[in-house]
């Protein structure tokens, strides 16, 4: 039995380390090989270069791509999360029928196929006679995000200290009062942390932009067209890298945010007991 205790967390150990090898090896030799002289990704490096990311900036069609990227985000982000204060403060603070399968409806973009997703939101967008263009991509990209942002919220909500709202309304303050003094100044760290998810999974949604945009490509739009061109290649690993990087980054932030708010939640609900 001992032995057998012993043995469990080397192996759990082991598994977690050939996990994330398995799962991040292909993905480090994207900006290895986006530093690569000649244009075939290939062992051993011919050189060490920063020409193709020099090459970006002198890209119209790409730089035209990134700003349709960073409005749709941008866009997304903020009425995913205004859509997730909602849902979360709701499913929180107040008890009704069916509010478990409304959760769950909710967050069903998370397990349904995305293809099917995109395909539906393109005929229904068809059949309302809206022309495709960034507009539709952004209603695509609110749907997906809205999950994440919910999860993200509905932390905050829940580990929120409610005795703070009943002393506020005991003062005299109204309910909306509380919550735009109160709960949103409380929150706030779920909400940027919502705002900073949401735009990245945004940024890096192809599917949904692939199928509602117009003329207008958004960045993964403009990356699957380029790979139609052997040439452009270095091009694309040299722009894969640096979303992989500003992922990793928002994405690092977000979960630093959450951390803090949770340490002060828990500390504050200390000094309150």
């Amino acid at each position: 039995m001992r032995m057998l205790r012993h043995i469990r967390p080397n192996w759990l150990k082991s598994y977690a380390f050939f996990y994330v090898l398995f799962l991040y090896l292909p993905v480090i030799f994207l900006p290895i090989f986006s530093f690569n002289t000649a244009a075939t990704p290939r062992f051993p490096l011919s050189g060490v270069t920063l020409k193709w990311y020099g090459d970006l900036a002198r890209t119209p069609a790409l730089i035209d791509a990134a700003w349709n990227s960073l409005l749709v985000g941008v866009s997304a982000s903020i009425l995913a999360t205004l859509f997730g204060i909602c849902a979360a403060r709701a499913i929180t603070r107040y008890r009704f029928p069916a509010r478990r399968s409304i959760n769950g409806l909710l967050m069903a973009p998370l397990v349904l196929p995305e293809i099917i997703v995109a395909v539906s939101m393109l005929l229904v967008m068809l059949q309302l006679g809206l022309s495709l263009s960034l507009i539709t991509v952004v209603f695509g990209h609110v749907l997906i995000c809205i999950p994440y942002s919910l999860s993200v919220l509905t932390s905050g909500f829940e580990g929120f200290d409610r005795s703070l709202e009943e002393a506020s309304a005991d003062l005299g303050e109204s309910a909306f009062g509380t919550f735009r003094r109160v709960t949103l100044p409380m929150v706030s760290p779920a909400i940027i942390s919502s705002l900073l998810v949401s735009f990245t999974i945004s940024l890096d949604e192809f599917i949904m932009a692939f199928f509602l945009t117009g003329t207008d490509a958004t960045l993964p739009v403009y990356i699957w067209g380029q790979l139609r061109f052997a040439a452009k290649l270095p091009g694309v690993l040299a722009l894969g890298t640096l979303l992989l990087a500003a992922s990793i980054i928002l994405l690092t932030i977000a979960e630093i945010v959450r951390r803090r708010a949770a340490r002060r939640t828990q500390n504050m609900g200390g000094v309150l007991a």
